[in-house]
């Protein structure tokens, strides 16, 4: 339906090109509502929607002035060819709060797990700096490394969450969760190897930030022992990603406040210092938290409730 109404709407702004207002919604219509994916509903409801959209941000486009906002009655009207307006009265716009508030609840909860995450990560450098500023510097360069590297994971993951989207748009769970474990895989055989490459060469490849003999070794020591966990990790960036793209933001937000504030920053602080690991003990809170948030997200996945979501 959303396509159809694109198409019409593509009709009604093509019909004299030549027109100012009709030139840039017509490519807009164009692209949104013609470009349809096979079994694909979601990505049609969002390409029929982007033609829409597209149209009307042009259409509304408050420098074209007196020829689009104009009417005797409350509200205003859409210029389409010369001469020809589209009415749209006050009455006929109205704020649907119950989808306001839907997406509200997703866009909090996915605000969070974020957050979550991210503030783990400074508790975890407060740690560290209590072991001086080489322990800090390689710490920083150690996993500066590690996030330039898991890009690539990153894209897989979101594709993952692409993909669960428009399956379970299309109707079709079973698919969605098989190209989940299928990304899954892919995502452990790229963060497997490049985590032999860490654990057999972590030096060489510090050494390319910092010739500094005090920061070399505590810098190699967080490469190769965060690598330990990068198959869990692995999984764990897909099966999070996968949740969102249902729409559970929910499920994600719990597991990453489990795993980082009750078990990675807990676990970093007994390790470093009642059994004096140091700085080796950060970096093995964060290969175990990990894993066992792999291991966790993973059988909430294999569950199937985020085949039920609602938005």
């Amino acid at each position: 339906m959303p396509r159809f109404i694109g198409l019409k709407l593509c009709e009604l702004l093509t019909m004299n090109d030549r027109h100012p207002v009709s030139l840039f919604p017509t490519r807009g219509c164009h692209r949104g509502a013609r470009q349809r994916q096979p079994n694909a509903g979601v990505g049609e409801i969002k390409q029929g929607f982007s033609g829409i959209m597209r149209a009307a941000s042009n259409c509304l486009d408050p420098i074209r002035g007196s020829r689009i906002f104009r009417g005797e009655r409350p509200g205003f009207r859409v210029a389409l060819t010369a001469g020809k307006f589209l009415r749209i009265l006050r009455s006929q716009i109205r704020l649907q709060w119950d989808v306001l508030l839907r997406l509200m609840r997703v866009s909090v909860t996915g605000i969070l797990q974020f957050a979550i995450a991210h503030t783990s990560w400074i508790g975890l450098v407060r740690i560290v700096s209590i072991f001086g500023a080489a322990a800090l510097a390689g710490y920083t360069i150690g996993i500066r490394i590690v996030i330039f590297i898991i890009l690539p994971s990153w894209g897989l993951s979101n594709a993952a969450a692409t993909l669960v989207g428009q399956n379970l748009g299309a109707g079709h769970p079973e698919r969605a969760e098989k190209a989940v474990w299928r990304t899954g895989l892919y995502n452990v055989m790229f963060l497997g190897f490049v985590g032999l490459i860490f654990i057999a060469v972590p030096e060489p490849i510090v050494r390319l930030f910092t010739s500094d003999p005090a920061v070399v070794p505590l810098g190699a020591a967080c490469l190769r022992i965060i690598s330990y966990g990068n198959l869990g990790y692995a999984y764990f960036m897909v099966m999070m990603q996968a949740f969102n793209g249902a729409g559970d933001t929910i499920t994600p937000t719990i597991v990453n406040f489990f795993g980082f504030w009750l078990l990675e920053i807990p676990l970093a602080y007994c390790l470093a210092i009642p059994l004096h690991m140091r700085s080796n003990g950060v970096f093995f809170s964060i290969a175990i938290a990990e894993s066992s948030m792999a291991i966790a997200s993973a059988i909430l996945f294999k569950r199937g409730r985020w085949k039920k979501q609602k938005i």
